[in-house]
């Protein structure tokens, strides 16, 4: 019988009960979209037992229960933050944090300064959930304690810090650029990238120079197409197609990044384009 067809009772005792993970999510999935007060009540009870998997499995289904929906997100967000109070567990920490930040649309100024307060929790596991929490929050002690795990020695934590920096918020000042700047010499190059990327949407005319050393070095990843665009440079076009031709005929290369780069190129070229036709549009306009 399909587990579409098993009652939540039985999904929650194969949670539970199974000595390894593999069918994990496959349950928690159909669960979530089963809302109800009394599989909410449920999650409930098992966020309150003292064994750390059966915390662990309430947080994670509660994270999404109602998928889209969410009859029970407030309420969901009170049984999170009375947690966060008194749980010491960091893979259920970790689980707590990243549930969180699947929910942090609304959080308040308190509810934010309390996750904020766990950059003072060491572990790697709690870092890398904290990170996930404060993703897309425009506030900031939020961004004042992203700016401080972009800095930590896991390279999972720099990257998504960096990530939530560069693109998930628009704020611009100088202590992000500052953040990112730090990072556009990375050695784990996905957050390198992010850095470039960020200091590209903010217009930072200097990351120009890095983004020309990324291309000559021919060894960069998909992001750095998403800086170029951004930049509206068009002096990276001649590289690019220069680029483009050496990997003719090369079966070795990935086809996924050999259409992201032709995509770079002619989004480039289309924004060039653009521009230049404002700016006739503009002289014409003003009678030059």
């Amino acid at each position: 019988m399909s587990r579409l067809n098993w009652t939540d009772d039985k999904l929650i005792s194969r949670l539970i009960n199974n000595k390894t993970d593999k069918s994990r999510w496959d349950n928690i999935y159909v669960l979530r979209k089963r809302p109800s007060e009394e599989l909410f009540a449920r999650c409930v009870d098992l966020i309150k037992s003292n064994y750390p998997k059966n915390r662990k499995i309430g947080i994670d289904i509660l994270a999404q229960l109602g998928v889209s929906s969410r009859p029970f997100l407030k309420e969901t967000l009170d049984v999170y933050f009375d947690l966060l109070d008194v749980e010491t567990d960091p893979d259920v920490l970790m689980s707590l944090l990243y549930s969180i930040g699947k929910n942090n649309d609304e959080l308040g100024k308190e509810q934010i300064h309390k996750l904020c307060s766990f950059i003072h929790n060491d572990n790697a596991l709690v870092k890398e959930g904290l990170v996930s929490a404060l993703l897309g929050i425009n506030n900031l002690t939020a961004i004042a304690t992203l700016i401080k795990l972009s800095s930590f020695k896991s390279s999972h934590v720099r990257n998504w810090a960096t990530f939530g920096l560069g693109t998930m918020i628009e704020t611009d000042n100088k202590a992000i650029r500052e953040a990112l700047w730090k990072r556009v010499n990375d050695k784990h190059q996905e957050t390198r990238l992010e850095a470039i990327v960020g200091l590209a949407k903010r217009k930072d005319e200097r990351v120009n120079d890095i983004i020309t050393c990324e291309i000559n070095n021919g060894e960069y990843g998909i992001l750095l197409f998403e800086a170029i665009v951004e930049t509206k440079d068009g002096k990276f076009l001649p590289l690019l197609k220069q680029n483009l031709k050496a990997i003719e005929g090369d079966q070795t290369i990935n086809p996924e990044w050999r259409r992201a780069l032709e995509n770079c190129i002619i989004d480039l070229a289309k924004l060039m384009k653009t521009d230049l036709e404002e700016h006739l549009a503009t002289k014409t306009e003003i009678g030059e």
